[in-house]
This record gives C-alpha cells, sequence and structure tokens, in this order.
C-alpha cells in the first residue's frame, strides 16, 4: 500500500511536471501580443523549455550513481516550484525565455531520476506503470488550454503561480511517502555513469535512430498546432478545441500503448507507431472540414503518444540493473536536446513564407523513408531487440 501511495504522489508530481513543459503552447498567441515577437522568436521561448529539459539529464544521470533515485525526484520538485514562481514575474521576453528554460530543467530532472524508478518499484510490470504515470502526465496536456482560458480571466501569468504552489505541496506529500515506503535496490550496483552508458550504446543508437525523428516532427506540430489549425479557417476557440483533442486521445493512448509495449515484440512495434504517426500527419495536411479534422486531430494525438510509453518500456525494460539509470540518462539527454531543436525550425520556415502543409508534407515522406529502412535493418536482424 506504501508503494501505492507513492506511485500516486508521483502522478501528481508528473502532471505539474508535464503542464509546466506544456503551459507555453496554448500562451503562444498571448505571449506573441504582450511582449511584441514574431513567430519564430516565440518558437524559441517553447524550445527553450524543450532545451532546459534535455539540459540537465546527463548530469542527473551522474547524479544518479551518487544519490538515491526518491532524493533527486523531490529535488526536480523544488526546481519547478522556484521556476514557475520566477518565470511567473517576467517583465521581459528574456526574463520570461529564463523562467521557461528552468521550468524546462525541473521536468528533465524529474523524468532521468522517475522512469527506472518506477521500473524498478514495479519490476514485473514496467510497461504499465509507465503507461498509468503517462496517461497523469497527458492529463496535463489536456487541461492546459481550458486552464490558460480560465486563468486569463485574471491574467495569463496565473496559470505560472498555479504551477508553483502546486508542485511545492505535491513534492512535500512524495517526499513523506517515499520516507514511510520500502524501497528498491535495484539502482544500487549503477555507480559508473560512463561506463555504464558505453556498455549499452547499441542499444541508445538503436532507439534514438527509431523515435529521434518522430519526436522532432512532433515538437513543431504541437507547438504550432493552434495557429496551424487558424490557418484552416478555425476560429481560436475551435483551434483551442483541436489542440485539447490531441492532447485527450493521448491518455487512452499511454495507458493501453504501456500494456501493448509489454506485449508485443519491442522494435516492429516502435517502427509500426511511427509509421502510423507519418500517415497521419500527410493525411492531416489533406483535411479541410471541421469533423475531418476532428476525427484526424484524434488519431494523431492517439499514435503520437503512444510512442513514448512504448519507448520507455522498450530501454527500462531491456537495461540491466548496473546501466539502467546511467544508459537512459543518456538515451534521454540526446532525445529530448533532438526534440526541442522542432519548435524553432519551424518557426523559422514559417516566418520565412512556407505553408505549414508544406513542411509537414515532407517531414511525414521523410519519416516514411525512414521507417522503411529501419524496418528492412530489423527484418535482416540488424537491430537490437
Amino acid at each position: 500500500m506504501s508503494r501505492a501511495r507513492l506511485f500516486a504522489s508521483l502522478c501528481g508530481l508528473v502532471f505539474l511536471l508535464n503542464l509546466a513543459r506544456i503551459i507555453f503552447a496554448p500562451l503562444l498567441d498571448v505571449i506573441i501580443a504582450e511582449f511584441a515577437i514574431g513567430e519564430a522568436t516565440a518558437g524559441l521561448l517553447v524550445t527553450l523549455t524543450w532545451i532546459g529539459s534535455a539540459s540537465p539529464r546527463l548530469p542527473t544521470g551522474w547524479l544518479l550513481t551518487k544519490l538515491p533515485r526518491h532524493t533527486v525526484v523531490i529535488g526536480s520538485g523544488a526546481i519547478l516550484t522556484a521556476a514557475a514562481a520566477f518565470a511567473a514575474t517576467a517583465t521581459t521576453i528574456h526574463h520570461l525565455m529564463v523562467g521557461a528554460f528552468l521550468m524546462g530543467i525541473a521536468s528533465g530532472v524529474y523524468f532521468v531520476s522517475a522512469n527506472p524508478f518506477l521500473s524498478e518499484l514495479y519490476p514485473g510490470r514496467v510497461g504499465r506503470v509507465i503507461g498509468i504515470h503517462g496517461a497523469a502526465s497527458q492529463i496535463a496536456a489536456v487541461i492546459a488550454a481550458p486552464l490558460v482560458t480560465l486563468t486569463l480571466v485574471v491574467d495569463w501569468r496565473l496559470s505560472l503561480w498555479a504551477i508553483a504552489f502546486g508542485t511545492a505541496l505535491v513534492t512535500v506529500y512524495t517526499g513523506l511517502a517515499a520516507v514511510r515506503t520500502e524501497l528498491p535496490r535495484a539502482g544500487v550496483d549503477d555507480r559508473n555513469f560512463v561506463a555504464g552508458a558505453l556498455s549499452e550504446w547499441r542499444l541508445i543508437v538503436t532507439a534514438l535512430a527509431i523515435v529521434g525523428a518522430a519526436s522532432f516532427i512532433w515538437q513543431g506540430v504541437f507547438n504550432f498546432y493552434e495557429l496551424y489549425m487558424q490557418s484552416k479557417g478555425l476560429s481560436s476557440q475551435a483551434s483551442g478545441l483541436m489542440l485539447s483533442i490531441v492532447f485527450a486521445a493521448g491518455i487512452p493512448a499511454f495507458y493501453f500503448g504501456g500494456d501493448l509495449a509489454d506485449k508485443l515484440p519491442r522494435v516492429p512495434y516502435l517502427l509500426g507507431i511511427v509509421g502510423a504517426f507519418a500517415l497521419s500527419v500527410l493525411v492531416l495536411t489533406v483535411v479541410e472540414s471541421f469533423l475531418g479534422l476532428v476525427l484526424i486531430s484524434s488519431v494523431v494525438g492517439f499514435v503520437i503518444h503512444a510512442l513514448f510509453p512504448a519507448t520507455d518500456t522498450f530501454l527500462l525494460d531491456t537495461l540491466p540493473d548496473s546501466s539502467r539509470g546511467s544508459a537512459y540518462a543518456v538515451f534521454s539527454s540526446v532525445w529530448m536536446l533532438t526534440q526541442a531543436l522542432g519548435s524553432v525550425v519551424l518557426g523559422v520556415f514559417v516566418e520565412h513564407g512556407y505553408a505549414y502543409d508544406t513542411v509537414f508534407r515532407i517531414a511525414a515522406l521523410f519519416l516514411g523513408v525512414t521507417v522503411i529502412g529501419l524496418a528492412v535493418l530489423e527484418r535482416a536482424d540488424r537491430l537490437p531487440n
């Protein structure tokens, strides 16, 4: 029962940490107006959040060889509390960028420490636990746009203050739950960061090759999704609804995707998800009707969010205790850095006059070719499985 309480507190903490990463997407139009910036600068703001999420992952991996997993998890909550309060006081775009970067750092520290911790808390149900944890994270993405709409009645900064106060409370509860729980000792052998990461380099490179491009494209798609929907003629409210649908589809995707990751062959399953995502983005560019956009937004959201528990399960359930934290930190760091660049790259293309549809079609076709190449290698038994 004590592990269940700790798991519940981690689900609450990941909800707030993911909300911190997502909150700037529905705020982009407000921030563009308030700080008088262009799409490229707005894309950079979002990118800084994700670069922040990527930047501490290698140092956190090293830290996990020195400190218990739960101690680092609690530290991430403390960082987010301070960072969100700092961002809420922003008076310039540079101040806000620093705050966004620090909020991203908190999430990076959390995910590198919490995901291995979860796989060791429940070693027999890695996919299921990662899926439930991911679903809790995804609920934050669903309510981000409605929360912003609600707080705009008072001030958009209220959403950042809510994250700061909520994180402070949940972090304290997580610390208390950890003290009362008999914690696993699976990570005690993971004490050499460099050796642990190098020993699993083939698995790390394989995972990055499969999911790296898809997550890069996804970053650009979801952070500009509302503006993209508006370019198709939808109102601001309807565009926000579409983004909410994309994220809402991620809740069952995490839940069922984690279960499937426990049961299906790992590499073919991942390749199937990436291929389906490429196809769904291609279809998205040709759909114009409101009902059609609702349906394809649901498909895009479900498919891409199924990728995340599948990826984590592939790694965390395959890596040995002696290198799990170290190798996962290296993978996570490179993966997040790759993702982070997606928003600013799309913002630059759009600001230079390229249509969203054109950029998305090229990206989807490139991703499809990549999947075919990797599928050939997998059939030839050239990929770790």
